[in-house]
């Protein structure tokens, strides 16, 4: 009696249409639109902060908006690819100072990603080691990087203060490198006082990736380099940073970015009026915008500089993944 009930239920079972039919539909549809709707509070506010700004600020390059359209800006008159012509026409005014703004931001970007990726990869190399005081020494590292930016740069304006700052208390006073003490937030030494605080601020999270990255580098591998009597720099060249390279790839496009885009430090740093040696695209930016209220050309401005970091990363991908593709 015992032994054939379970029989006879599952021939009811299999007897049933429903049965191999296999799970109830809107149950499956349940399951694959949950993720969807995880993600839709995201998205929306993905949405709202990023897309409908930049939507605004394209439609904005394409009119006449000054001060005088300001309260009601959909008033403005239609300018068309007029404001593109007036920044891209290199022997007018305008024109001439944004290329010069996009050269020096060149420059700054280029040396800031650099120095900030070689300070952040060989202070992850030395401390991968363990040793006493390793954690201490990490979480020192990355006091910059967690600090706010505001606070930051703040301190950074005391210290490079003609009269009474650090910087030339150390190098005149102390050292005796300088002749007289020197104007750091004016003039070409703006330049050097700018990458001085944005490699410092910036190395450590160089510092935090490469170290995220070396904890997948397998240990067997330096102690058989070591006993084949591999030296440290040949380590580094033929294990660690080979290892790196996918690691590498995103960490300078990020800080590439990161730094090219860098608004905050340069307007804490020198104000609204930055110096001419100093003069980021983004900050070259803003004056176009708000303090020459000429909102349309500085929308314009903004397009094009979306436009060219848009290249510069697309290019960039191509490169890094056809390397991938034929490394072997």
């Amino acid at each position: 009696m015992t032994a054939t009930a379970p029989t006879a239920e599952a021939a009811a079972r299999k007897s049933s249409p429903g049965a191999a039919r296999g799970p109830r539909r809107p149950g499956r549809i349940r399951r694959v639109g949950l993720p969807y709707l995880l993600l839709l509070p995201a998205v929306l506010l993905e949405l709202l902060v990023h897309l409908v700004p930049m939507v605004i600020g394209i439609v904005m390059s394409f009119k006449e908006l000054t001060q005088f359209y300001i309260r009601d800006w959909g008033t403005a008159p239609w300018a068309g690819l007029d404001n593109y012509k007036v920044s891209v026409d290199f022997d007018a005014p305008v024109g001439a100072a944004l290329l010069h703004s996009f050269f020096v931001t060149v420059a700054f970007t280029v040396l800031s990603v650099g120095l900030c990726w070689l300070l952040g990869t060989a202070a992850a190399i030395c401390l991968q080691d363990t040793f006493r005081g390793r954690g201490l020494l990490r979480a020192l590292f990355l006091v910059p990087y967690a600090l706010p930016v505001y606070a930051a740069v703040i301190t950074w304006v005391f210290m490079f203060q003609h009269d009474n700052g650090l910087v030339n208390h150390v190098l005149h006073d102390q050292l005796g490198l300088t002749d007289k003490p020197s104007f750091w937030l004016i003039g070409d030494n703006s330049f050097f006082a700018l990458l001085t605080v944005s490699v410092w601020k910036g190395w450590p999270f160089a510092f935090l990736i490469v170290m995220a990255g070396l904890q997948n580098v397998p240990r067997e591998l330096y102690e058989a380099a070591a006993l084949d009597g591999a030296g440290m720099i040949q380590q580094v060249r033929r294990i660690t940073l080979p290892s790196l390279r996918p690691v590498n790839q995103v960490l300078v496009l990020v800080l590439f970015l990161w730094t090219f885009n860098d608004f905050n430090t340069p307007f804490v740093l020198f104000g609204k009026a930055a110096p001419e040696a100093a003069d980021l695209i983004s900050v070259h930016i803003y004056q176009a915008s708000f303090v020459t209220w000429n909102f349309g050309t500085g929308s314009a401005m903004s397009v094009l500089l979306l436009l060219f970091l848009l290249a510069v990363t697309g290019v960039y991908l191509v490169l890094t993944s056809r390397g991938r593709r034929t490394a072997p």
